[in-house]
């Protein structure tokens, strides 16, 4: 997924003859903090909340206030995740995404970038999750995917968080089952340090329901 296919198409653009009351209300109504600045097709950046609550007439149109403005954006063809790392890293509401002739083509939300990380099929899928903790030099990908498919079970995404100025990492893992237990005492084996295991409440239950029902079959045994 690029940035061209994920463009809102319902957040407006406020040209500079728009107010600063007119720029809050379509926040308001939108649910952002930052909305772009057009002219035609000219891209002049990003103004906030802040930036609005600052000027001493907000009734004027915006282009008679001496503006100092953002300009972060997106090209079209980028990725995904590198659209999150720009929104992540400046605490953005909305990135706008340029042409190669940095042309204005429309905003990406952080709230359907999180709606696409939802619908990927590794949260939608039954499964579990684990996190694991080692230091950034053990890390070996192979070696985790054996472990994992040694107990019959497959990875569907996997995530590394690093922990600043150490060498230090944690590694999240979405598994396809929901009993991870053999998993674990294998992980323990290879001397992994576990932090986590989670599972759905539904397939909690489901996963202790048949342990229960099988206890009852051995006892009528």
């Amino acid at each position: 997924m690029v940035a061209r296919d994920m463009i809102s198409d319902v957040i407006p653009a406020l040209r500079t003859s728009d107010t600063g009351m007119t720029a809050l209300n379509w926040m308001d109504i939108f649910k952002v903090s930052h909305l772009p600045i057009v002219n035609d097709k000219e891209f002049l950046g990003l103004i906030s909340e802040n930036d609005i609550y600052d000027l001493n007439m907000p009734d004027e149109p915006l282009g008679n206030h001496q503006l100092s403005l953002l300009r972060p954006y997106v090209t079209e063809d980028q990725h995904v995740f590198e659209i999150m790392e720009v929104l992540s890293r400046l605490k953005l509401s909305l990135v706008p995404v340029l042409d190669h002739s940095k042309n204005f083509l429309g905003v990406i939300t952080l709230m359907e970038l999180l709606h696409y990380f939802a619908e990927l099929s590794a949260f939608l899928n039954k499964g579990s999750v684990i996190e694991l903790e080692m230091n950034a030099n053990d890390f070996s990908m192979s070696q985790i995917c054996q472990i994992v498919e040694s107990n019959d079970a497959k990875i569907l995404a996997a995530y590394v968080t690093s922990h600043p100025n150490t060498t230090q990492m944690e590694l999240t893992l979405k598994l396809n089952v929901t009993d991870v237990t053999s998993i674990k005492q294998t992980f323990m084996r290879y001397n992994y340090v576990i932090t986590g295991a989670y599972m759905k409440h539904d397939d909690e239950v489901d996963m202790l329901n048949d342990r229960l029902n099988f206890l009852f079959k051995f006892l009528d045994i």
